[in-house]
């Protein structure tokens, strides 16, 4: 059960990630970025919620055990 969790939590993340990459890249080009710079900007989002998420977790984990 533990692991089924785990996975599920991970993919969420990741598919919130991706949406919030998007949104940001999306909204620098409609802000007259170029491709490279709005993919900058998507990747830095897309790292951003994955750093997030990471931190979070980590909290959680030193909070419950």
């Amino acid at each position: 059960m533990n692991v089924a969790v785990v996975l599920l939590a991970t993919m969420l993340v990741a598919v919130l990630a991706m949406l919030a990459a998007a949104a940001a890249g999306k909204l620098a080009r409609m802000d007259g970025a170029t491709y490279p710079t709005a993919l900058t900007r998507a990747a830095t989002a897309f790292a951003a919620v994955v750093t997030l998420a990471a931190s979070v977790a980590a909290a959680l984990a030193a909070l419950l055990t």
